[in-house]
């Protein structure tokens, strides 16, 4: 295939920095239990959802060009992680699974173990310790991905007894997320209206009656707007849309990112919130649309939410610099989509361009001439490796070649948490 001068390099680069990882981490892997010698106070771990490296790699040359960094990617510790679940390709409940509880399990189940027992999560350790806890998404606030840390359901749609959990059990301190439509009773429309244009199959379909005033009850701030978000103090309860904070559709076809309130912003008020805490934080902040947008095989909103993910990073590392004993990481559950990195070609190796599975582009390359394209193998989730960035108090512990359980064990350490067996 012939390739352009400027994206070779780019493809090149991608390929030198993996296998700069392996020689890295191969020399400093044997020493790193040894190697952190000060303690996290603070951990905000980011799940670019279906997030892998040519996504990253596709918006970063969307972003910032050939030469430029983003955030998630100027850190100075990386790793890649085996994403399998007890099947070889994971979904999102079971890879966050192994993430907060380091235990492999089946696809769908939410902080259980393979056998269906529950497992203690980092989120919940976390507490014990006295730390506050916090759950960002523009997903549904109970989707699978925040669950996984601070609930345990044998099946990941029973989102109503998440939110449930959430209240009473886990008592997570700061939530922030669409997904309203499981916190009211059915005929109970809430702040957002039931069966809209955009999407008529959202409506409240809560099993668990009025979670809203429950959650009022035991002292969260309701809100539902950034004006209402900004001002909040204490305990914060957000919930910003029915369902997620966007619409997932075919491009063309009603699919648009727009989230009433931002990604970055809601990462913000997260951390001026938790930080209040002498005893230190855990906070999970999650884009979803780099999901289910490669579920759709939609390279532009694929990008565009990637960029507001890097924007939220940009957030958090700008809090690390002022308090240096936080843990900052990015990372994915695994890849979606079989996206890959092309040149500007006439001819479509997926087809005719007209199925979900075609190519999309061009898309410039920012801060020069040249453009690319995205191709795509599937509508569904890869089994490839992920990549972790990690920059702060204990981000040595994350280099290496690792299955995705030991991301638990690896904060664990990092915080200075006893794990009980």
């Amino acid at each position: 295939m012939k390739v352009t001068k400027g994206l070779k390099t780019a493809l090149l680069g991608t390929a030198a920095a993996a296998l700069v990882v392996t020689g890295y981490t191969g020399i400093h892997s044997s020493n790193q239990a040894d190697a952190a010698t000060q303690k996290a106070k603070n951990v905000v771990l980011f799940v670019g959802d279906g997030m892998g490296t040519a996504q990253r790699d596709a918006i970063r040359l969307a972003t910032v060009g050939e030469s430029g960094q983003l955030a998630m990617d100027s850190m100075p510790y990386v790793g890649l992680i085996h994403t399998s679940s007890t099947t070889a390709i994971t979904d999102s409940a079971a890879s966050a699974t192994a993430y907060a509880s380091g235990v492999k399990t089946y696809n769908g189940a939410i902080g259980m173990d393979a056998n269906k027992k529950s497992v203690k999560t980092i989120m919940e350790y976390a507490k014990d310790k006295g730390m506050s806890t916090g759950l960002v998404t523009t997903s549904q606030i109970t989707d699978a991905t925040p669950a996984a840390f601070a609930s345990h359901v044998e099946d990941r749609s029973k989102q109503s007894d998440i939110a449930l959990q959430y209240l009473t059990k886990s008592k997570v301190d700061v939530l922030l997320g669409g997904g309203e439509d499981f916190w009211f009773p059915a005929g109970n429309k809430g702040a957002f209206n039931d069966e809209t244009a955009a999407d008529p199959s959202e409506k409240s379909k809560g099993t668990q009656g009025d979670l809203v005033k429950k959650a009022k009850s035991l002292g969260y701030t309701y809100v539902t707007n950034k004006t209402d978000m900004t001002k909040a103090k204490g305990k914060l309860l957000g919930l910003f849309a029915n369902e997620e904070m966007f619409q997932q559709k075919p491009e063309g076809q009603g699919d648009v990112y727009n989230p009433i309130v931002s990604l970055p912003d809601m990462t913000k008020k997260a951390l001026d919130t938790l930080s209040s805490n002498k005893k230190g934080f855990f906070l999970m902040v999650e884009e979803e649309a780099t999901d289910e947008m490669a579920h759709n095989n939609n390279a532009k909103l694929t990008i565009k939410a990637g960029q507001e993910l890097d924007k939220a990073v940009k957030v958090a590392k700008d809090f690390a610099k002022k308090h240096p004993d936080t843990l900052v990481l990015v990372l994915a559950d695994h890849e979606t989509g079989g996206f890959s990195v092309e040149e500007v070609d006439a001819s479509d190796e997926s087809g005719d361009g007209t199925t979900i599975s075609g190519e999309d582009g061009p898309f410039a390359i920012a801060n020069s001439k040249m453009s690319f394209t995205v191709d795509w193998t599937t509508s569904g989730h890869t089994g490839v490796d992920v990549p972790v960035t990690v920059t702060g108090a204990g981000a040595e512990l994350f280099t290496g070649i690792y299955e995705n359980t030991q991301i638990f064990s690896k904060l664990a350490q990092a915080m200075g948490i006893t794990v009980k067996k």
